[in-house]
């Protein structure tokens, strides 16, 4: 059984930052990609960014590119999320994700992902 846990998310002012973590342990593969997704109220969940750790490719949503940067350790099957200069549309529950297994397009389709995390809450106050 794999299990993702996320941590960082909060309340805070737009034009802050926060850093949200995600754990996970049981059986991952060091080679598959992992990635953010968000979730508002109301909406349908939307890629925020994931990262091919062989390659050290990572992909970004154009809404939060040059505010958010993806980083992690695969060996420790760790994913972190810097996020700078916060808007209110970046209001949601975020959600950490992983593939189970290698491939080669690193993907931004939620579908495509088999293991998430329970989510942390994103508040972003004008």
């Amino acid at each position: 059984q794999v299990q993702l846990v996320e941590s960082g998310g909060g309340l805070v002012q737009a034009g802050g930052s926060l850093r949200l973590s995600c754990a996970a342990s049981g059986r991952t593969s060091s080679n598959a990609d992992m990635g953010w997704f968000r979730q508002a109220p109301g909406k349908v969940r939307e890629f925020v960014a994931a990262i091919k750790w062989s390659a050290g490719i990572t992909r970004y949503a154009d809404s939060v590119k040059g505010r958010f940067t993806i980083s992690g350790d695969s060996a420790k099957n760790t994913v972190n999320l810097q996020m700078n200069d916060l808007k209110p549309e970046d209001t949601a529950i975020y959600y950490c994700a992983a593939r189970s297994r290698f491939t080669i397009v690193l993907s931004a389709t939620a579908s495509q992902y088999d293991y998430w995390g329970q989510g942390t809450q994103v508040t972003v106050s004008s």
